[in-house]
């Protein structure tokens, strides 16, 4: 059975507290050491946060490519999200934490504190976008390369031979999120406009 799969099946026996926005959740869920799961669900993508004595300890994030989980789940939210919160049994939240634990407590609090670059659009221009990886000076093939605004996903694609991502998007500022053959994701900051339709960045 897929983690998704158990995780739903968990939820569906659960009491629903309500739906938060982040910063809610949290203080929502520390006041009263709310034992439970909360998701959130977006054009696709899915995270849940396993909270245990109101903390959250573990994370797992889904969609069409894979699933990530614990720190690099996290890294995926954007703060923005709307999560429905379920009150589970501390030993369910446990079993979940096993695979799933977040070591950088930091990261969702930094989340809150995001602020979203305000878009530079030139009459909505849209443009054709690169995006190449290098280390050490070659390109990389093979890095799945995500375009997010706003804590949305808005495009990905994965590197080619020759290290490079190609998008068609709309001219502004974005966070562009790359994550290797071993899962580990990077997070830069990107502009593109039409002085700017391709950037290099380096891993």
């Amino acid at each position: 059975m897929k983690i998704t799969e158990l995780i739903g099946n968990i939820l569906r026996e659960s009491q629903n507290l309500g739906t938060f926005d982040l910063e809610s959740l949290l203080q929502f869920s520390n006041t009263r050491r709310i034992n439970g799961i909360a998701v959130a669900r977006w054009d696709g993508q899915e995270l849940y946060l396993a909270i245990l004595e109101g903390e959250p300890e573990g994370a797992v994030y889904v969609d069409e490519k894979g699933i990530l989980f614990g720190d690099k789940a996290v890294l995926m939210s954007g703060g923005k999200e709307m999560f429905d919160l379920a009150e589970v049994r501390a030993d369910i939240v446990e079993a979940l934490m096993m695979s799933s634990r977040i070591f950088d407590k930091n990261r969702l609090k930094k989340n809150l504190s995001y602020k979203v670059p305000e878009i530079k659009v030139t009459g909505s221009r849209i443009g054709n976008i690169s995006v190449t990886v290098i280390k050490d000076g070659a390109p990389q093939n093979g890095i799945r390369v995500s375009i997010r605004k706003d804590g949305k996903i808005l495009a990905s694609d994965t590197t080619t031979l020759d290290g490079t991502a190609r998008f068609r998007i709309e001219y502004g500022d974005y966070d562009c999120i790359l994550q290797d053959k071993a899962l580990q994701i990077l997070k830069y900051s990107v502009t593109f406009d039409e002085s700017h339709l391709s950037v290099c960045l380096e891993i």
